[in-house]
């Protein structure tokens, strides 16, 4: 397989190594051990980007395990908190949803993950022997940690809210209608109102477009569904992983997330963190159309967009890859070797096409020197 011809970046050129921008973090505060977190809203089939990031977690977790000699793991955080449903109250406006985890359920979120998701990650923990443990976000928002988390946060909130959402200084916040067989709730949080009634416990008050206003109990231990917007959610679960003292959280995320990650760092900043307690940040090569833009899903699909040049149905639904699941996997490693092989090769963007070549060219995998 031929290399990419990539230019030289300030990046690029600081570095001999791609994983070498992690070092910094590992050397000035050794971990016992390192976890790539890479997170996925499941709202249907993953695209070829989403296997790109995921497949590049894991061979970053196997180089840096090399390397440093501390034990890596992948964390899959499988986001079953993305819009299942909309709808409109006729009386207000206001914008209802219904996510995931409140239409489909716990078994059939826990197949969906299995169907979609599990057989890459399979075939990529044993091609590298690197493990992975797999959670979603309804798994994540009960947990102690993340609501204790919240719940600290929440006298703070003043202090983060504009840079969780500039436009209006509103964080979203849902928490879904409790009566039986609804969970609707505000999409943006427009009367949605958190209180602190002790440290371990708050009153969150909404108002539900069927069954009218509601209050709903969070504690560390119980309580409604916390379903945070992006940002916030972001925000919680980066302050909460900076809790374990043992650890080295690298957040794997697509290159789409450089700008969003400056307001979760303001935020995180605003909220006490110092930049050596929050986690550390991997940004993965982004599959581009040949405008430039992020190759989406939502763009092509659902606002008549023609497939750009170069790409395949595959790149958008990677079920209609032409092989088998494991076939698919040795592909992804075959690439994801070429974009590791020098910094000036991961740190930049590829067109589908470049990408449709590089995925679909012979190759054997070579194994990447520390």
């Amino acid at each position: 397989m031929s290399h990419p011809v990539s230019p030289n970046t300030v990046l690029a050129n600081a570095l001999t190594h791609a994983e070498d921008v992690l070092a910094p973090r590992i050397l000035s505060c050794p971990p016992e051990r390192i976890v790539l977190v890479v997170g996925t809203q499941i709202n249907g089939a993953p695209h070829l980007g989403t296997s790109l990031v995921q497949t590049l977690a894991f061979a970053m977790a196997a180089r840096l395990g090399d390397r440093f000699g501390y034990p890596t793991e992948v964390l899959f955080s499988a986001l079953d908190n993305a819009p299942y449903e909309l709808a409109h109250d006729l009386l207000t406006g206001s914008v209802y949803q219904r996510a995931y985890a409140q239409v489909l359920g716990e078994p059939a979120l826990r197949d969906l993950v299995d169907a979609l998701y599990q057989p890459l990650f399979t075939a990529l923990s044993r091609r590298l022997g690197i493990p992975h443990r797999i959670e979603t976000y309804t798994q994540q928002q009960a947990s102690e940690r993340y609501r204790r988390t919240w719940l600290r946060l929440l006298p703070r909130i003043d202090a983060t809210r504009w840079w969780l959402d500039p436009s209006t200084g509103t964080p979203h916040l849902r928490v879904p209608c409790p009566q039986a067989d609804c969970g609707w709730a505000e999409k943006h949080a427009e009367r949605t109102r958190a209180r602190l009634v002790s440290t371990d416990e708050a009153e969150v008050t909404a108002v539900c477009m069927n069954h009218g206003p509601y209050a709903v109990t969070i504690t560390p231990t119980s309580g409604g569904y916390l379903d945070l917007a992006t940002l916030y959610r972001n925000l919680v679960k980066e302050l909460s992983l900076a809790e374990d003292q043992g650890a080295l959280y690298v957040m794997v995320k697509g290159g789409d997330w450089v700008f969003g990650s400056q307001l979760v760092d303001e935020a995180l900043r605003a909220a006490g963190l110092t930049g050596g307690q929050s986690p550390a940040r991997l940004f993965c090569p982004q599959i581009v159309t040949d405008t430039g833009a992020k190759l989406s899903k939502s763009l092509i699909r659902e606002r008549g967009a023609t497939l750009p040049d170069g790409a395949a149905p595959w790149m958008l639904d990677t079920r209609q890859w032409p092989g088998s699941s494991t076939e698919y996997a040795d592909q992804l490693l075959g690439m994801t070797d070429i974009l590791l092989s020098d910094p000036r090769h991961f740190f930049r963007a590829y067109s589908a096409a470049e990408v449709g070549r590089l995925m679909t060219e012979p190759t054997t995998r070579s194994v990447p020197v520390p």
